[in-house]
């Protein structure tokens, strides 16, 4: 049985039908990356995972048990937008300790895992500074720390490295990998970024027109012409001749 299972997904805004029969299935500790265009219905499949969204068909089970009969705090799901979504107000320190807080965790346990957690994040020296006063990776990096603390079960992350520039954005790409590695991350992360899909993966699959393709192998998923990547690479040993 798989850690996280979606079947015969389908959702449909008016006429527009935008999930269509998608089948998901995700073993616990790996990272599916799902390539898509936008508008193909990566977002809405996130939200039907979080249970934000109600499919008008199909069931998703989180270790077999559908997650409508689960109470929002006991899903264990936590959503990464592209928007870090700090509270401006507080620390990083403090944003940080936030759900542990919130879950009234004891204050020496908050204290050693959000020190814990700032040094994970290379973020110790920015401890008592604010959101306004760090970088876009620096901010998305306390906010995927917020949602480690918690320890989800499942980390939904929609583009979240979007906004960031190139460099910064491949710099973040190899962090989280280590970070998943060291927390053993079960997450679902989509991108329409090919390089960031290969990069972030341990599974893959493309979405198109509302529908799920997965591939066993990184192989696999590269040779599929519809992935793009064969072009690319066409495209860069023509232009490599061409110097």
């Amino acid at each position: 049985m798989a850690f996280l299972e979606a079947t015969s997904i389908t959702k449909q805004y008016g006429q527009h039908l935008v999930v269509d029969q998608l089948d998901l299935f995700l073993e616990k500790k790996q990272i599916l990356a799902i390539l898509g265009r936008s508008g193909c219905g990566k977002t809405t499949l996130l939200k039907i995972l979080a249970g934000l969204v109600t499919p008008d068909r199909g069931t998703v089970l989180i270790e077999g048990k559908p997650i409508q009969e689960r109470p929002l705090p006991e899903r264990g799901v936590l959503y990464l937008y592209q928007e870090a979504l700090l509270f401006p107000h507080l620390t990083v320190e403090e944003n940080l300790a936030y759900g542990l807080k919130v879950r009234k965790q004891p204050k020496p346990q908050i204290a050693q895992q959000t020190e814990r957690m700032l040094q994970d994040l290379e973020l110790s020296t920015h401890a008592r500074q604010f959101p306004s006063q760090l970088s876009g990776g620096q901010r998305q990096r306390v906010a995927l720390g917020r949602a480690l603390l918690v320890q989800p079960r499942l980390l939904l992350l929609d583009e979240p490295f979007g906004a960031l520039d190139p460099e910064t954005r491949s710099s973040m790409q190899l962090f989280f990998r280590e970070i998943a590695n060291q927390y053993q991350i079960t997450a679902v992360f989509v991108t329409h970024d090919l390089k960031e899909a290969i990069t972030m993966g341990q599974q893959w699959a493309l979405m198109e027109n509302g529908r799920l393709t997965h591939y066993h192998q990184l192989e696999d998923f590269s040779k599929d012409p519809k992935t793009g990547l064969q072009q690319e690479i066409a495209f860069w040993r023509k232009i490599e001749h061409q110097l």
